[in-house]
């Protein structure tokens, strides 16, 4: 097996998931890459390389020079921050997935991992319970983009063969690291506010309900979905991914439970409007039957071993 390279590195999802492939595969097996050079301080235990994802040749010159076999493309702009920039957000999450389909096309890697998001539905979507196959329409940039992703990533496997995987990620919590400027970045923020003494202002409606996923989950079914046989993933778009799904209201209650003095205020703004065009909750079905997905964390659970390690 040659070696893997992560994309992206330094944000929400990187920070844990390199750790969990440095853990799995060995440190000298995995380069971590990220365009902010200060996010080097965070991969002493394996190779950091600054990259910018789309200079289409140093990315080649660095999977041939680490004899990379497998690329984890996690570098994209996401929902809330997209919106400030939306050109220059589809130019980096298109062009930089299409630098990497085409390296597989041309031979230079043998797996790609790229997530999509369940910013590709929209509000045609059906909101409950939202099948695998439905109506799309999203209305952000960030989501066009990953729609139109989990197309050409098909096309490319239907095509040419490319063993491309994706999940349709919900909002991702952790601990570890700050959100990157997702519409379901509240999540992440509101445990640190607790524990800080601080009131928290939640930028969505009490009763805004959206499909979450502990990191830890989210880690885990991306190395699942990675390690199924590729004659197991009968999905070349992406996967619906499933976990929990809850509301301000429903995560404030499961942190009142540990900070009775807690006190939360509501003030929606432009990310209410994104997160209303969202599913209420997820129909994950695929992912169970064709690679045997299953979550280990409901909300207390979460809460629970959030609070344990950040405090």
């Amino acid at each position: 097996m040659g070696k893997i390279l992560i994309t992206g590195a330094g944000g929400q999802l990187g920070t844990e998931l390199t750790a969990a492939l440095a853990q799995k595969y060995g440190n000298e097996n995995v380069i971590a890459t990220d365009i902010n050079e200060k996010a080097a301080e965070k991969y002493t235990f394996c190779s950091f390389e600054v990259l910018d994802v789309l200079d289409v040749d140093r990315f080649s010159k660095l999977v041939e020079e680490y004899d990379v076999s497998t690329v984890y493309h996690l570098a994209a702009i996401l929902s809330a921050v997209g919106e400030k920039n939306p050109l220059f957000t589809w130019k980096l999450n298109m062009d930089s997935l299409l630098n990497v389909l085409e390296m597989a096309k041309n031979g230079k890697i043998e797996k790609i991992y790229w997530p999509s998001s369940i910013a590709v539905f929209g509000k045609n979507t059906p909101m409950d319970n939202t099948p695998q196959e439905c109506v799309m329409d999203p209305t952000t940039v960030y989501g066009i983009s990953k729609l139109a992703g989990e197309r050409w990533c098909a096309y490319y496997f239907e095509k040419y063969g490319v063993d491309v995987r994706s999940l349709r990620y919900p909002g991702l919590i952790g601990y570890k690291s700050v959100g990157g400027g997702g519409t379901t970045d509240y999540a992440v923020d509101i445990y640190r506010a607790a524990i800080n003494k601080e009131d928290f202002d939640c930028f969505l409606k009490e009763d805004t309900y959206l499909p979450m996923m502990y990191m830890p989950d989210a880690i885990k079914a991306t190395l699942q979905l990675m390690d199924a046989p590729k004659e197991d993933v009968s999905v070349r778009s992406s996967y619906n991914i499933s976990a929990l799904s809850f509301s301000p209201k429903e995560i404030y209650a499961s942190l009142l439970k540990h900070y009775p003095d807690f006190k939360i205020a509501y003030t929606p703004d432009f990310r209410q409007d994104i997160a209303s065009t969202w599913p209420d909750s997820i129909d994950d079905t695929k992912a169970r039957l064709d690679w045997n997905w299953q979550p280990d964390y409901n909300l207390d659970e979460m809460t629970e071993d959030i609070l344990k390690h950040l405090t």
